[in-house]
């Protein structure tokens, strides 16, 4: 397995457990401090959120649409069709947390399924505004994680905006974390 695989493969694991860690925190948060507009790009926490997973859906839609034989795509909820960016996938907060879980998953296994070949075969697709595009699929892939980075790093300001300690994000940190031996009481 080559570097790009398993960079994007441990995106996806480190994004499973910062989503996970991520929603744990929110959970305990009022509904109206996560709906609160405090001018982020998409307003509010929920709304970042369901932009992060709405995009997160378009990419693997477009990834199935692209490589049709992605097992893990296969009857994957994606979207291949949109109205905005701005699309509402969940209104409800306990909806948002489990369609997160459920994309988290395929996103695990997804990544999983990718290969030197895959990605470095040509993905072509049309963006949001409708222009064709094409670039290698290790771009789109590496696209992916990096605009949830963005945008959780948008979340995790808005929590501090409102007292609430986002815990650590750091991705160097998770890696250290996972690579350290566990201890006999841990395993």
């Amino acid at each position: 397995m080559g570097l790009i695989e398993q960079q994007l493969r441990g995106f996806a694991h480190y994004n499973t457990a910062f989503n996970g860690a991520l929603f744990e925190r929110l959970a305990a948060m009022p509904d109206a401090d996560r709906r609160r507009d405090l001018g982020a790009f998409f307003g509010s926490i929920h709304d970042t959120l369901n932009h992060i997973l709405l995009a997160d859906r378009i990419w693997l839609g477009r990834f199935a649409s692209a490589f049709p034989t992605l097992a893990s795509l296969a009857d994957a909820d994606v979207v291949r069709r949109f109205d905005s960016l701005r699309q509402v996938l969940y209104a409800d907060f306990a909806a948002l947390r489990g369609g997160r879980v459920a994309t988290d998953a395929v996103i695990s296994r997804w990544a999983e399924e990718l290969d030197e070949g895959l990605l470095s075969a040509p993905m072509r697709y049309r963006s949001s505004n409708g222009q064709a595009r094409e670039h290698a699929a290790w771009i789109a892939a590496t696209h992916l994680f990096n605009h949830q980075a963005h945008h959780r790093g948008q979340v995790t300001a808005l929590m501090h905006q409102l007292g609430v300690d986002p815990g650590v994000t750091d991705f160097l940190v998770y890696v250290q974390q996972e690579a350290a031996p566990k201890s006999a009481a841990q395993g």
